[in-house]
């Protein structure tokens, strides 16, 4: 069976971390704690005195003060795995945590899981491929030396690194590692562990790279354990579940995040609030409970990314200019139809090319597979097309040789609505409205990937009137922004209503009209 030793790096409230490592002890897993050294001093005492009876907790022999970016953090964790295999010789796991991290599994369910998958758990990407590093220093962190904390001496951090670049004093990266970076938050076999230990010691040339390395936490471990484990024997993921908001910082997580937190594979949750009691306890009385039946959905960022995304609809950046002063064409009608149920415009749409000669074409700025013709590349992917959408519709209006064009667009696109009714072409709308049951959100949700397949209840319970706002806000933004020349067909409207609209939107007849709004099973899901 599995037995885990956390390697804990924590500098501040000792209440925390004496409850913290009762709970993570509790099931027979072991701690190993480095408490920062430029901490209070009667912190650390109060810490070593209410764990001192507890024989599955250790401290690290030797502390270091911790600085943000430094090599410390690294040194720091070094000291914690050090004390960890000597005064745990039966763990076969060792696994990084924080103070702010909770479990969000029982330990038999990560026991369990450990010993059916024999491989490292550790975010291990290509440092220089990879887009892992959103924004700031890339090369800069490894050609250069970093001999001062870039936050707490910033004037000196960017003074050094403005003379070294100014006289050239690069250094050369070690010739037999590739430089790898992830996450900090790893979880190690024992033998991995012992490799890794080994190879400090036999190469100090290493070492003095990693010590001068601007966040190396973030590339010591994910390089060497990369260079020392076949990568067969490599899961690069962590196994702790954190997530960061659009300015970098971690998101936190509070007392109504519970079964979102349990639906995510992983192991522990980075960062739990302090202030949120009830999620601490509940957390921690799973962790030496024998649950598990966990269902694993994993849309926790995706709900995030969505949920968070809402505040942003309609913000874009300016039109490029030659965009500005381009136009479809005055004499050219642009017919737009917009509707949320995609199967439903596309009936449409069929009736249209069958009882009309209007060109019609459908989700061509949302669906890759759209049936375009070769434009000569400006068509092959979606974002091109979304770049360079007036040329893209002049070059499909030249391609049928039509003056009249019927697309259509999601609910979602007022964006590019907008932009089209800015135009001097004659540009007219028809919005189709349809009603969204629960059962419709579901599948919605799974198909955009909001919900996985295993979604509870609970989930969908949160997520489905946030879904259906969304539509709704779809629609009254679409109404609020009073475009000219727009019709409206409803799934609960008449059958003359939705001719009529039909009639004025394509401006045919009413038998046409009749005929399209009699499009066989038109609303049916």
């Amino acid at each position: 069976m599995a037995r885990i030793a956390f390697i804990l790096l924590c500098h501040k409230n000792p209440d925390a971390i004496i409850r913290q490592a009762a709970q993570l002890t509790a099931a027979g897993d072991c701690l190993s704690v480095h408490f920062d050294a430029s901490s209070d001093a009667a912190d650390y005492a109060m810490l070593q005195d209410a764990l001192a009876d507890n024989p599955n907790v250790t401290f690290a022999k030797k502390r270091v003060k911790c600085g943000w970016g430094e090599w410390s953090l690294v040194q720091a964790t070094l000291h914690a795995i050090e004390a960890a295999v000597d005064t745990f010789p039966h763990a076969s796991h060792f696994y990084m945590v924080s103070g702010d991290c909770m479990p969000i599994k029982s330990a038999r369910f990560a026991h369990q899981f450990l010993d059916q998958h024999d491989s490292d758990f550790i975010e291990s990407f290509d440092f220089f491929d990879s887009n892992w590093i959103k924004t700031g220093f890339r090369e800069e962190r490894l050609v250069y030396r970093h001999f001062f904390n870039e936050r707490t001496q910033k004037r000196r951090f960017y003074t050094a690194l403005v003379l070294q670049q100014k006289l050239g004093l690069t250094r050369k990266i070690p010739d037999d590692l590739e430089i790898m970076i992830g996450s900090q938050w790893w979880c190690l076999r024992r033998r991995t562990v012992e490799a890794l230990l080994a190879f400090i010691q036999e190469r100090p040339d290493v070492m003095r790279f990693f010590r001068r390395t601007w966040i190396p936490d973030e590339t010591f471990f994910q390089t060497l354990v990369r260079h020392l484990v076949p990568g067969r024997e490599i899961e690069c993921r962590t196994l702790t579940f954190l997530m960061f908001t659009d300015y970098g910082m971690p998101l936190t997580f509070y007392n109504d995040h519970y079964d979102l937190l349990l639906g995510q594979g992983a192991f522990f949750a980075r960062k739990i609030s302090a202030e949120a009691a009830a999620l601490h306890e509940r957390l921690g009385a799973l962790y030496v409970s024998d649950q598990l039946d966990f269902t694993i959905s994993d849309e926790g960022r995706r709900l995030f990314q969505f949920l968070t995304g809402r505040g942003r609809i309609g913000r874009r950046f300016a039109p490029r200019f030659w965009e500005q002063e381009t136009t479809l064409g005055r004499s050219r009608e642009l017919m737009i139809i917009a509707c949320k149920k995609w199967h439903v415009a596309k009936r449409l749409v069929a009736s249209i090319r069958e009882h009309t000669d209007v060109p019609a074409i459908e989700y061509l700025f949302h669906e890759q597979d759209a049936l375009l013709p070769d434009l000569g590349g400006i068509e092959t992917t979606l974002e091109k097309r979304a770049r360079h959408k007036r040329a893209l519709m002049r070059m499909v209006f030249e391609h049928f040789g039509s003056d009249r064009l019927v697309i259509c667009l999601d609910t979602s696109s007022l964006d590019l609505m907008s932009d089209f009714f800015t135009d001097r072409a004659n540009v007219r709308l028809l919005e189709i409205e349809c009603d969204f049951d629960d059962a419709y959100l579901i599948g919605h949700a799974r198909r955009v990937g909001l919900a996985g397949p295993q979604a509870g209840d609970a989930t969908l319970d949160r997520l489905l009137p946030t879904i259906r706002h969304d539509m709704v806000f779809e629609r009254d933004s679409i109404r609020d922004a009073k475009f000219p020349n727009m019709t409206r067909i409803s799934q609960t409207g008449s059958l003359d209503a939705n001719a009529h609209a039909i009639a004025q939107f394509l401006s045919v007849n009413m038998d046409v009209a009749l005929r399209l709004a009699e499009t066989p099973h038109l609303f049916v899901d």
